[in-house]
């Protein structure tokens, strides 16, 4: 697990400027606030600065609130506080899982780590040389994490920036902190009667208005914003272009102009009252000794940091026996999201902006590690029954397992052979877990926006250059490491170049030189297959049993 998480920490490493000389501090004047940063090889950031009142007190679980007075003089230099991360469950009874929740899921742990509450804050990166007549196009980046963990602290952008510059593509670089788990994204009717859904949402939405209105003055334009996530980020771009059934404007203009989406995209999800959401709430509200209260809301909003906190940690994580079946996850509360994202796109209702969309050829390795006792077919089908799809028949689980063959070498990680197979049945649930989260629901996403938005261009994306990783191949996430630009050569190079055209011009081949010409993926169903020393394009054409299978039953499949 530990080599695992420091994936999405390895970043952090890259990330504090504080081990070297900085030139004069870089100072932006605001409505609300004086911003300092710093500044470091060409890259000045600013670090920390909020866009919304802290969110805590009676303003815990409740929809973000704008900053109304005067901050003073904001000091946005080193690490910003993260919002309060959900690692593992704190009912784990296993070791030494049990250990690092212990030690992860309490308030030292997130003190330590500078995790709070105060945390509604957006990192700001330019070029040195941008002024605020630059009129740069803007990157807002949201990060992934199950929505339960992560947060702006792991990311720096320098390196990306950089290369911008060398290319000629000047970007400005914008991260949002949002609240996760039980803090962002906490379910049940009380919720739902609360006007409280999908608060993690509405924080990023809160985040593109304050670029709307203030990053002119750090050198971006508010007209040419793209809004960029990987896995839970990349999902909420989705959800960024369907929220209020796909209005995307504030003061009359559109908030973005076009979406990159890296591993994850519209998510069939039952209401917000459902009866399992409403069982996390009830654990929660249970865990924190609000059961005798007759206002558990009020009484979750009342009690201490810590103690919501071990409550909102008591149900299953992503890193427990559960995976992919998320205890918080953005879900139709008839307002924000007003109905299940597969139907929003059905019916066309998310905004008509250019976008690629991509994935990881091995999605499913990283979420499939921990389920050894899944040892036959049958047992496959009762895991994917019970935990995952509870408004499908025993028969539909069957007929869709059916089109992953029980032979590993027809599993993930792909091209394999009998490779890597950990457990009886791990490449065909990573397969399978691969598919519906990410990989085939992308495809299907595609193929509903050429439908109701045909003239909408969009490209399409694998990557497969980590092929022969043991256990996990190319697997979820490990994109972050080619976009920020961490891991050197060509996929990196490729993949930033053609990202850094797409951020400025809307099109990832305009002024893209010396690489192949990626198509529309509506030209040919074709996909830019990024390899480690090459890239080539693809027939988005595998697994195609499974996915005519899941677009038949795609309304039994949700989570």
């Amino acid at each position: 697990m530990f080599s695992l998480l420091a994936l999405f920490f390895l970043p952090l490493v890259f990330a504090s400027p504080t081990v070297q000389k900085r030139a004069l501090a870089p100072t932006v004047n605001l409505q609300y606030a004086t911003v300092v940063g710093s500044s470091l090889g060409g890259i000045d950031s600013f670090k920390g600065i909020p866009y919304a009142q802290p969110p805590v007190g009676s303003l815990r679980l409740k929809p973000p609130q704008p900053i109304t007075s005067s901050l003073g003089t904001v000091v946005a230099t080193g690490i910003p506080r993260a919002c309060p991360q959900f690692l593992t469950s704190t009912n784990s009874s296993e070791l030494p899982v049990d250990v690092v929740t212990e030690l992860t899921d309490t308030g030292v742990f997130q003190a330590l780590s500078d995790a709070g509450e105060d945390c509604l804050t957006v990192n700001v990166q330019r070029p040195s040389s941008a002024t605020a007549n630059s009129s740069l196009p803007v990157v807002y980046w949201m990060f992934g994490g199950a929505f339960e963990f992560g947060s702006t602290q792991t990311y720096d952008a320098s390196e990306l920036i950089s290369t911008s510059v060398a290319q000629g593509k000047d970007i400005i670089y914008v991260a949002v902190n949002y609240r996760v788990g039980g803090f962002g994204f906490l379910a049940g009717k009380e919720i739902l009667e609360d006007g409280s859904a999908n608060i993690g949402n509405l924080d990023q939405r809160l985040g593109l208005q304050w670029v709307a209105d203030n990053i002119a003055k750090f050198g971006g334009d508010p007209s040419k914003v793209t809004i960029w996530g990987e896995s839970a980020g990349s999902i909420s771009v989705f959800n960024q272009m369907a929220l209020y059934n796909g209005d995307n404007t504030y003061k009359g203009k559109p908030l973005f102009r076009a979406a990159l989406m890296d591993s994850g995209s519209v998510v069939p999800a039952d209401p917000v009252d459902c009866p399992r959401a409403q069982d996390i709430y009830n654990t929660v509200v249970d865990k924190a000794g609000c059961s005798g209260s007759s206002d558990t809301l009020g009484c979750l909003r009342s009690i201490d940091y810590e103690t919501f906190l071990k409550a909102t940690t008591s149900v299953p994580g992503v890193f427990d026996y559960q995976s992919v079946a998320l205890s918080y996850l953005p879900r139709p509360d008839g307002a924000v999201i007003t109905q299940s994202p597969d139907i929003l796109a059905q019916n066309g209702q998310f905004a008509k902006v250019p976008f690629i969309i991509g994935d990881q050829e091995d999605e499913g390795t990283l979420f499939s590690l921990i389920q050894s006792n899944i040892s036959t077919t049958d047992e496959l089908v009762d895991y994917l029954s019970t935990v995952f799809f509870h408004d499908a028949t025993v028969e539909q689980i069957q007929d869709l397992g059916a089109t992953y063959p029980d032979d590993p070498s027809a599993g993930s990680p792909y091209r394999t052979g009998a490779l890597n197979e950990i457990y009886p049945q791990y490449k065909r649930l990573a397969s399978i877990l691969g598919d519906l989260a990410f990989t085939l629901t992308r495809r299907i996403f595609l193929n509903i926006s050429f439908s109701v938005h045909p003239s909408v261009p969009s490209w399409s994306c694998l990557a497969s250059y980590d092929y022969g990783t043991p256990v996990l191949g190319t697997f979820h996430a490990s994109d972050i490491l080619t976009t920020y630009g961490i891991t050197p050569g060509f996929a990196t190079t490729s993949i930033q170049s053609y990202y850094i055209s797409f951020f400025n011009t809307m099109d990832p081949n305009n002024g893209t030189t010396g690489l192949l010409s990626w198509p529309q993926w509506s030209e040919g169903n074709e996909l830019m297959n990024f390899l480690a020393a090459s890239n080539v394009l693809l027939a988005d054409d595998f697994r195609s049993e499974s996915y005519n299978y899941v677009v038949a039953s795609k309304s039994s499949l949700h989570i």
